[in-house]
């Protein structure tokens, strides 16, 4: 029997095209000699579709369109996840059905309310676990359909997949919309490897592909045969149709081996695939870079060129009286390379004027409040120059309509997570391409840009010069990263406390200034742009802390 996972990339809300899509995908699975097709977690409606679902129009179409298809279906049996409602209650389903008969609608059992995942604010559980009996070739099948986190039940004492194993099913077909963080496929491998042997069941998981928002689906498909070898993998970051051809009465198929695996490679190539869709499904079409020559905004326009392409991305270089030649000359060598357009627009002027337009008010509010010039922060100074970038980003961005182009962010997760950024200037943005990647990590990926191309892209000097926002004489910034970027990621991913951060070997003083650092910053990153997700924790929606916060960390 032939089973084919369709990985489909679907678009949240775009009800019509989505089941243009999943008919496209019966066809070729049909066209494959498939027996059964299994589509993503609410292929339908898109995943994630939040308080879309509070909106009656929109479930009402979604389970129209679905019915629609199935009228129009002819032999082949589908598998296809959307939102049911019943009595007035949604539930996150699966339509089981046979040519243009419908035979079953199986309800999610275990509703995730961790991280990104927030379903019991919309969905009901299902409190009926029962294979699918399906006609196969005239031979009864009993299927196991189940719908993400019911294959993830470690934290939940109700467990699914043993009870369908139980209730006599001989395989088990999952369907997911599973967010992408690195090295996932690992855990997912290891899950699918334990569930199948101690059932004694082949497990089919298919997985939605594509970005929504600051989410990444990587598709990557798996199955495995009862005994836990790999019998079919999808391709990660596209879709694909994947197809095992399985012995029901054995449980077991031809075994494959797992693609070989780059850590690198898998971050960057999320990266792009979250920038690519952001742009496709917002409607814009260019980027534009401020591109300072330092790591950060040299790996930005990397990601930008390798998923829009070189002709769809502008870099601006925009020098203050700060910035140096060697600055320059990179920003220029990395556009040349990269084969960009590259536009210089220098604000020394628009500084000074800036600056001096505020002086008499200025004072006005200095003698109301009987202050003194010298007790003013000059790191207002400072912060002049990265509003004026992000203003004139904005304006290009804004102004230049036709070409609907898009900001998009450079700054790194280590830099957002101790504040040092500036709101409203280097923070502008649509979507922030690093903001889920650490400094160090920032490294690698430029690394693995040059050792991809076989050529220098990023210049050499921009690896080896000390970071610095030049915004005045003599400026570096003022962290050790090799300490204070794996600081960061201990405290943020994989949230240890001050005693573990000490007894880990930290410096007290460091732990201190960088856990102040952390919670202070918490207002600024509220109005950061969204983040491309690649951690298992990251800025945005899966990160809930208060803005008010006089927790210390102890």
């Amino acid at each position: 029997m032939k089973v084919a996972m369709a990985q489909i990339n679907a678009v949240v809300g775009d009800i019509y095209g989505n089941i243009e899509k999943i008919q496209e995908f019966l066809e070729l699975a049909r066209d494959c000699g498939a027996d059964i097709v299994a589509f993503p977690e609410l292929a339908v409606t898109g995943y994630p579709p939040q308080d879309l679902l509070y909106e009656r129009e929109f479930v009402k179409a979604n389970k129209e369109y679905l019915w629609k298809l199935i009228n129009e279906n002819r032999e082949l049996v589908g598998i296809v996840g959307f939102v049911d409602y019943e009595d007035g209650a949604l539930y996150n389903a699966a339509a089981v059905f046979k040519g243009n008969k419908l035979l079953a609608v199986v309800h999610k059992t275990l509703l995730p309310t961790y991280d990104v995942f927030d379903e019991t604010r919309y969905f009901k559980p299902s409190k009926n676990i029962a294979p699918v009996k399906i006609d196969i070739n005239g031979e009864k099948l009993l299927v196991g359909v189940e719908i993400c986190e019911d294959l993830w039940d470690e934290e939940y004492s109700v467990k699914v997949t043993d009870i369908l194993a139980a209730k006599g099913a001989e395989l088990i077909i999952n369907i997911s919309a599973s967010p992408f963080y690195v090295g996932k496929r690992f855990v997912r491998m290891k899950l699918l490897q334990e569930k199948s042997k101690k059932n004694g069941v082949p497990i089919f998981y298919v997985n939605l592909v594509g970005g929504q928002d600051e989410l990444v689906f990587d598709g990557q498909s798996l199955a495995v045969d009862k005994t836990g070898n790999l019998i079919a993998v999808g391709k990660q970051f596209s879709e694909d149709l994947v197809i095992a051809d399985l012995d029901v009465e054995n449980g077991t198929a031809e075994k494959v081996e797992m693609p070989p695996y780059c850590k690198e490679q898998e971050m960057f190539n999320a990266l792009v695939l979250g920038v690519k869709d952001y742009f496709r499904k917002t409607g814009f079409r260019k980027a534009i870079v401020g591109m300072s020559g330092g790591i950060d905004s040299s790996l930005t326009t990397c990601i930008a060129v390798e998923a829009l392409g070189a002709e769809n991305v502008i870099g601006v270089y925009m020098p203050s009286k700060y910035s140096s030649q060697q600055s320059k000359e990179d920003a220029q060598k990395l556009a040349k390379n990269l084969g960009i357009l590259f536009v210089e627009i220098p604000i020394q002027e628009i500084v000074e004027s800036y600056m001096k337009t505020l002086e008499r008010p200025l004072e006005e509010i200095r003698d109301h409040f009987a202050l003194t010039k010298e007790s003013d922060d000059l790191v207002a100074d400072e912060n002049i120059q990265p509003r004026i970038r992000g203003n004139i980003l904005m304006d290009i961005s804004n102004r230049l309509k036709e070409l609907k182009v898009l900001v998009i962010n450079t700054g790194n997760k280590t830099e957002l997570a101790l504040g040092y950024c500036t709101l409203y200037g280097d923070m502008t943005g649509g979507i922030g391409a690093l903001g889920d990647v650490s400094k160090l990590e920032v490294y690698r990926l430029a690394r693995y840009v040059n050792t991809k191309a076989g050529r220098e892209i990023i210049p050499e000097n921009v690896f080896k010069k000390k970071p610095s926002p030049e915004l005045k004489e003599n400026q570096y910034d003022p962290f050790d990263f090799e300490n204070v970027s794996p600081l960061v990621d201990d405290i943020i991913e994989k949230r240890k406390g001050k005693w573990e951060l000490l007894e880990k070997g930290y410096p007290g003083e460091l732990v201190e200034d960088t856990y102040l650092r952390i919670k202070r910053a918490e207002y600024k990153r509220r109005q950061a742009p969204p983040c491309i997700k690649i951690t298992p924790k990251a800025f945005g929606i899966g990160w809930k802390m208060p803005i008010v916060n006089r927790w210390n960390g102890q």
